[in-house]
């Protein structure tokens, strides 16, 4: 059987997961099995929408468990990066040469990539091509769109919370 794949996290990302983890089964498994409880009590199941919602959250909540889980047996934190070079932990400002403005990514491992929020995954093209680069470094990345060229501004540890 091929060795599971790694899943890279920042220190705050494994942070964030044992938390929601222990959350998930300290707090929440206690609430639903009250609202479960209630809902059992409300007499005939046959035709009861309490219960049925509340098992549907507990079986979402033993899924969310489950997968945090084998996220955490695979993880690896990846913190120490060399001073300067540009790792996942890292903020990174870049100067976008094709719009003329300053843009700022996190560098973070896929599972916890989100764009919305500026985390980009070190598995993107923009993340791969900006690994190990310093501030002034100028890169030019790769894409479907066409070639995309920044320079790096600065890069600092990125610390979440």
């Amino acid at each position: 059987m091929a060795e599971a794949k790694k899943n890279l996290l920042t220190r705050a990302g494994l942070n964030k997961l044992e938390k929601e983890l222990h959350d998930l089964k300290v707090n929440r498994r206690q609430e639903i099995a009250e609202k479960i409880k209630e809902a059992r009590e409300q007499g005939d199941l046959s035709e009861n929408a309490e219960y049925d919602a509340a098992k549907d959250e507990q079986r979402d909540i033993e899924e969310r468990i489950v997968a945090i889980e084998t996220l955490l047996k695979n993880a690896e934190v990846v913190d120490d990066a060399e001073e300067g070079s540009i790792n996942i932990g890292c903020k990174v400002k870049l100067y976008d040469k094709e719009f003329d403005e300053e843009v700022e990514y996190h560098i973070v491992g896929s599972t916890e990539a989100n764009s919305l929020q500026g985390k980009i995954s070190n598995e993107s093209p923009v993340g791969m091509a900006l690994l190990h680069h310093k501030a002034g470094d100028e890169i030019v990345v790769e894409t479907q769109a066409g070639n995309m060229e920044y320079k790096v501004l600065s890069v600092e540890r990125y610390t979440e919370e």
